[in-house]
């Protein structure tokens, strides 16, 4: 009677162990990335990828189930561009620049394609898509003279002198310093131990904005800036830098970018993730 009662608890906790491990739960992870980011826009007009700068990020992830997640990210990117690397005759004339700094704050939704189960072998590995949105700080600036000038504040399209479009009869207005972001993309992680993940991601962020770079619409021309001490003002020189590559082009009304489409930026990264989980109790039913 004793060895029946004492068989059947060893197989009661051995069924009570069975049961317990199909009700793992991973409730979310935390991790940090590192990678490279670009930007597209009136001074990358073809889309090119041959001035990537650094990105890194942390983000927190709230996991749903195996496949749905919620993801909060934090993102330091650098982005610029210059006129001397496209193929564009006009480009080259142009003879634009910009670098800005990048920081992004984003809520991001995940689907795993795979069920995902830190810890199980079997469900280790899934693609993923994701799709959100954020916000970000950008300050434009360029090198004049050796030194580092901010281009927001200078207005080099007439945004501090009150100046009124001609196409719409409307004041030029200065752009802030922050714009929402629509990033989209894909990636697929990797379970290496029961809390520790491998992934990659790359994702494009399109902008509500025209002015990462600093370029939008058309000149204003060297004119309408008022001189300083008798000289150009430095807002009236770096709206037009054609000065450099020949005489300049920057008269007034002539095209200098395209509003009508936005700016736009990528991030491609890698990084490593912690898992947070527990062990559900399962239900007497």
């Amino acid at each position: 009677m004793k060895k029946c009662i004492l068989s059947i608890f060893i197989i009661t906790t051995l069924l009570y162990n069975a049961v317990a491990q199909d009700t793992y739960e991973q409730l979310g992870e935390f991790g940090v990335t590192g990678g490279v980011a670009h930007y597209f826009g009136d001074i990358n007009t073809r889309s090119g990828i041959n001035r990537p700068k650094p990105a890194v990020g942390v983000f927190f992830k709230k996991q749903f189930n195996n496949y749905l997640g919620v993801r909060l990210s934090a993102h330091y990117a650098q982005l610029g561009y210059s006129d001397i690397y496209s193929k564009s005759v006009f480009q080259k004339r142009r003879n634009l620049s910009f670098n800005t700094d990048i920081f992004e704050l984003a809520i991001m939704g995940d689907f795993n394609f795979f069920k995902f189960v830190p810890g199980d072998p079997y469900y280790a590995f899934t693609p993923y898509v994701t799709l959100g949105v954020g916000a970000f700080s950008y300050n434009p600036y360029a090198y004049y003279q050796g030194r580092k000038v901010y281009l927001r504040t200078l207005g080099t399209e007439g945004q501090n002198i009150s100046y009124v479009d001609p196409n719409t009869g409307k004041k030029r207005k200065p752009y802030g310093s922050m714009a929402v972001c629509v990033p989209i993309g894909a990636g697929f992680k990797y379970n290496i131990s029961n809390n520790v993940n491998l992934l990659f991601q790359i994702a494009h962020r399109l902008t509500l904005t025209d002015y990462i770079d600093d370029v939008s619409t058309t000149y204003v021309g060297i004119d309408k800036f008022p001189p300083l001490n008798g000289q150009p003002s430095v807002a009236g020189i770096l709206q037009d830098r054609s000065f450099e590559t020949g005489a300049a082009i920057g008269t007034e009304g002539r095209q200098r970018g395209y509003s009508k489409q936005k700016d736009q930026y990528i991030i491609a990264e890698v990084g490593v993730s912690f898992s947070i989980s527990t062990y559900k109790c399962p239900s007497a039913n």
